[in-house]
């Protein structure tokens, strides 16, 4: 593993959050780290591979690249369109009100700040993957079982918000609850599609060898953030009360991992 790697990827994601948050100032919209986000992590991907490719695993760094470069640029693009027009995001607006000429601030810390160092470890997978260039025994295995978790994740997040795009644009779905296709199967597809991406980018790195399990450690982080943190958990908070019949919803169908829905 080339350790100096994970330094120059500090460094990028370090000038990614402070330009991002500078842009959101004039603006008075921390939304905008919401897009930005996912690009960040394709900006880490190919920082990486610029800062060690005299000596990288050229099938693997190339499936590591075009994995996280798909994911990246499609999730990016689909936040910005649905964004875009709406204003600040509840959950930004309510930390503005409650800190008030002190937001700027606050905000570089406990939004760009945080997000960047969550943005490191959960792209550690990307960082060993390319910056070990060895092969463990089995790395085909890896190689593939990781493409094809991936391809799950990405099907599953692109399939569920594109249903969701289209309930939504539908003016008699207002004030109901999407739960059909993927969404009668799980609550969140978006959410669990992003949990298998970074996993099959995590099985993809480990066949790496040396070090590259600790690579691990990043779809770990990012599973628990969507499961328990920042995705379902948050997110269910203001849709129980904004939205009628989810609670029957919950009741009835799996927050996370696609299952049939109980009667």
């Amino acid at each position: 593993m080339q350790w100096s790697l994970l330094a120059w990827s500090a460094l990028a994601i370090t000038v990614v959050m402070l330009t991002t948050w500078a842009i959101s100032l004039p603006l008075r919209n921390a939304s905008i780290i919401d897009p930005v986000w996912s690009l960040g992590f394709v900006v880490v991907g190919w920082v990486s591979w610029f800062s060690v490719r005299s000596d990288v695993d050229a099938l693997r760094t190339g499936i590591l690249l075009a994995f996280v470069t798909i994911w990246g640029l499609r999730l990016s693009l689909h936040l910005f369109t649905r964004n875009v027009g709406h204003g600040e995001d509840f959950r930004y607006v309510a930390m503005r009100r409650r800190w008030g000429d002190r937001f700027p601030i606050v905000s570089l810390f406990t939004v760009f700040a945080l997000q960047g160092v969550l943005m490191w470890i959960v792209s550690l997978p990307l960082q060993f993957g390319i910056g070990t260039p060895g092969r463990a025994t089995g790395w085909v295995i890896a190689l593939v079982l990781g493409a094809v978790v991936w391809l799950v994740g990405l099907t599953f997040e692109t399939v569920g918000d594109a249903q969701l795009r289209r309930f939504r644009a539908d003016p008699e779905s207002k004030g109901k609850v999407l739960d059909t296709g993927l969404w009668r199967w799980t609550r969140h597809p978006n959410y669990f599609g992003d949990a298998c991406v970074w996993w099959g980018i995590g099985v993809v790195a480990v066949g790496a060898g040396g070090w590259a399990w600790i690579a691990l450690v990043g779809p770990l982080v990012m599973t628990t953030l969507l499961r328990r943190v920042s995705g379902v958990t948050l997110l269910e908070k203001s849709l129980v009360k904004r939205r009628p019949g989810y609670e029957e919803y919950v009741r009835r169908t799996s927050p996370f991992v696609p299952r049939p829905r109980r009667p």
